[in-house]
Formats: C-alpha cells, structure tokens, sequence
C-alpha cells in the first residue's frame, strides 16, 4: 500500500491483478486498484472531480479525467472516510498510475489539489 497526505487529506492505494480479466496473449492485462480517502482535517470536504496519468511499462502515457469517483462525488467529513474500488487496463504487465483530485472545503467553497501517490500496476508472475 502506497499513502500520502494533502492539505490534511490521506490518499492510501492498493492493488490487484485481476487474472481472470486479463489476456496477455492479446495484450491485455486488467488491474484492480483500492483507493481509501481520509479526511485527517477540520473541515467537510468533497470530492469534485479527478485527473490520472496512466502509465503501460512500453512508454505509452494516457491521461484520464473526469467528475468524482465510480459516479459519486463523496462528501467527506472531518474524521470519516471515503473508499471505492475502481480498475484499469494496460497493454502490459506492468505499468503505474498517478493523479490526483479536485476537492472543495464546504466550509468556504475553497478548492485544493490532492495529490494521488505513484503506484505501481505488476503482474504477481513479473515479481520473483
């Protein structure tokens, strides 16, 4: 599990190859990531909208963007956290992903970045 903390916001990722999804004789291979968000600070935050940069271990760079989460847009309050599971596909056993979210402090309507850590996508075989 990778973590980082922005502006009193943890972002904590964890991954799953997903076999049963996956081709590699086409080239496919489907990853699952879990992503926990924690707000560590004072004030209610929600989760406007998020921005990837996908990454396939060949140099291939895609870039992904879009409003909230799995079609939510969580309201977060002091305390509490949000966790969803999403996936992602790649042309090759191994890669990472990298981004980061939009929120807002309901407080004020203030917007910030929240930084989502580098995490590495790996095929279980490609790790002996």
């Amino acid at each position: 599990m990778v973590t980082t903390i922005t502006d009193g916001v943890k972002v904590s990722v964890e991954t799953i190859y997903q076999p049963e999804y996956s081709n590699p004789d086409h080239d496919h291979f489907m990853f699952a990531y879990k992503i926990n968000i924690e707000n560590m600070g004072s004030y209610a935050v929600q989760l406007i909208s998020r921005h990837w940069n996908i990454f396939d271990s060949n140099g291939v760079k895609r870039e992904v963007e879009g409003e909230g989460v799995v079609g939510q847009q969580p309201v977060i309050e002091p305390g509490n956290s949000h966790e969803y599971v999403s996936g992602c596909n790649l042309k090759t056993d191994m890669g990472s992903m990298k981004g980061s979210y939009h929120m807002v402090r309901l407080l004020d309507n203030t917007g910030f970045d929240v930084q989502i850590p580098e995490f590495y996508l790996i095929a279980p075989y490609r790790m002996n």
